[in-house]
């Protein structure tokens, strides 16, 4: 409801006409199919980072299994926000037989080594704007109240429930899963340990920066499907992803809604037109998130018919 919400106040003026005539003659639709190879290769850097976090654990998945349970995983969070943490390990357990509370432990531990990686990833997005903030003030003379007075009123609101939402979804699954998971601390320690284990932790380490360095190109080859993106600088893009990443906390499908307003306003403040940056917002959102429905249908169709195959085997 959050995302609609929010949806629905964000285009509730827009011309659709003029939306689809910039799409069949501006949009250049080669950059968005490149950005795909990006979207693809992140999935299955988790897959194969997380067949590296089971092995030392005792569990040994095919390659193939891990990627469909991932490709699946998120299709599934689509329909419902979160759930495809459960619904992967359910996957590989049926699979390859891996233990589910095991798995768990290792997708925890992923949560954590994620958030770790886009907190460092902000800081240096940042750290990165900083002259550029700095010369934009010297040289129009605006001052960090002119600069925040930017935002309207409904904007700050949108922001504060956003902020809420993020805030309300993180405490309800800490308690939720400490409540409802009896031997929830054994499996994070399981999975915890697991990491000791890894075989090669530096590439575990490269792989965790790699995820969200390809969901970045995914993002910023995006750009320039449209002119009045393309000359967003590399940095200022960076700061853009990692601001629309947090957005995407909000339990909403794909981060619908929230992603939405987050790039739609940073868009605004490097100089592009609110409409155009609505437009880009939903383009993006919503042909990346068909990406998701495709890999989750081709992961559901290889996964059954590798697990039918099997099991007509003598």
């Amino acid at each position: 409801m959050l995302g609609a919400g929010i949806l629905w106040w964000m285009y509730r003026g827009n011309d659709w006409n003029e939306f689809y005539h910039s799409l069949s003659t501006e949009m250049k639709w080669g950059w968005m199919l490149f950005s795909f190879v990006f979207g693809v290769l992140a999935q299955q850097l988790r897959a194969w980072r997380w067949r590296m976090a089971l092995a030392p654990i005792g569990e040994h998945p095919r390659r193939t299994s891990c990627e469909d349970a991932i490709f699946m995983s998120y299709a599934a969070s689509l329909v419902v926000p979160r759930i495809g943490e459960i619904s992967r390990c359910g996957a590989i357990k049926k699979s390859d037989g891996v233990s589910f509370s095991k798995s768990l432990g290792t997708v925890i531990t992923e949560r954590i080594v994620d958030s770790l990686v886009m907190l460092i990833m902000t800081a240096v997005a940042f750290l990165l704007q900083i002259p550029l903030m700095i010369k934009f003030v010297h040289t129009t003379g605006m001052d960090v109240g002119s600069f925040l007075g930017r935002f309207t009123a409904t904007g700050y609101l949108v922001t504060a429930i956003c902020v809420a939402a993020i805030v309300g979804t993180v405490v309800y699954l800490i308690y939720s899963r400490f409540s409802r998971f009896r031997d929830f601390l054994d499996n994070l320690k399981s999975g915890l340990l697991s990491l000791r284990g890894v075989k090669n932790l530096p590439l575990y380490v490269l792989m965790s920066f790699g995820i969200s360095f390809c969901y970045f190109l995914h993002f910023y080859v995006a750009f320039f499907c449209f002119e009045f993106t393309s000359h967003i600088s590399l940095s200022a893009a960076f700061l853009i992803f990692c601001i629309g990443s947090f957005a995407v906390l909000v339990p909403t499908p794909n981060g619908a809604g929230p992603w939405h307003f987050a790039v739609k306003t940073m868009l605004v403040l490097y100089g592009v037109a609110e409409v155009s940056a609505i437009n880009f917002a939903l383009v993006v959102h919503t042909v990346q998130t068909g990406l998701v429905v495709l890999l989750g249908v081709f992961g559901f169709l290889r996964f059954n018919l590798r697990n039918k195959t099997n099991e007509n085997k003598p």
